[in-house]
């Protein structure tokens, strides 16, 4: 609501003008180019079909793709997106992923549920939102297929933490033989891979590919 009734000021910069991302800003969001590892989507020095990130980790997914590095600015935005509750960015979002993201030749997109404690405080799921608008802007359904069965904070735990999520999604029986799964922020891989790996292809999935709008960018 108080995004409707304020003045509109960059969540990067702070300039007024009436946009959330104003155009500098959005511009210089740092975009993720090829050459890319074709399994999770990391920059590489050249094409590779598994690189150090995911080599020797049985990955659910197919293949994972992400519009930008999640840099401070990126964080700025998802921060405001969902902590903020400025879902118009949402909007934002889902334009650089198509802009960066080539349309999966996918049955169905679903997303990443979120806990239900921070679905509640926040009134809104972010990586819903994003898929909504992806479904739209690639003319693809976007299903509810994934529930959590347990919580699970990631944000400022290690990787082997976060790995501690597999198993902590039911999917609908029935999934859709090809789907992408949508989140906000790719970081280790392992939401998706829990969520493509332990519930869609339980479910009858036979390829998942993970989509987000930004990802954390290995230093080195």
């Amino acid at each position: 609501m108080l995004d409707l009734l304020l003045p509109q000021r960059c969540v990067v910069c702070g300039s007024g003008g009436g946009r959330q991302l104003c155009a500098p800003c959005r511009g210089g969001l740092p975009r993720i180019e090829p050459p890319l590892c074709a399994r999770c989507g990391a920059p590489t020095a050249w094409p590779v079909e598994r690189c150090r990130e995911c080599a020797g980790r049985r990955l659910g997914f197919a293949s994972a793709r992400a519009a930008v590095g999640y840099d401070q600015a990126a964080r700025r935005v998802v921060h405001a997106w969902k902590e903020r509750g400025l879902r118009r960015l949402a909007v934002e979002a889902a334009e650089l992923v198509a802009e960066r993201v080539h349309a999966p030749e996918v049955e169905a997109l679903t997303f990443v549920p979120a806990d239900r404690g921070r679905r509640l405080r926040r009134g809104h799921n972010p990586a819903e939102r994003l898929a909504l608008e992806l479904a739209a802007v690639w003319d693809v359904p976007c299903l509810s297929l994934l529930e959590r069965t347990r919580g699970g904070r990631q944000r400022g735990s290690s990787a082997a933490e976060r790995r501690t999520v597999r198993g902590a999604f039911r999917a609908t029986p029935g999934a859709p033989r090809r789907v992408a799964v949508i989140d906000d922020v790719y970081t280790t891989g392992s939401t998706a891979a829990a969520a493509a790996a332990t519930a869609l292809r339980v479910a009858g999935a036979r390829r998942v590919e993970a989509i987000a709008f930004a990802r954390a960018l290995r230093r080195g």
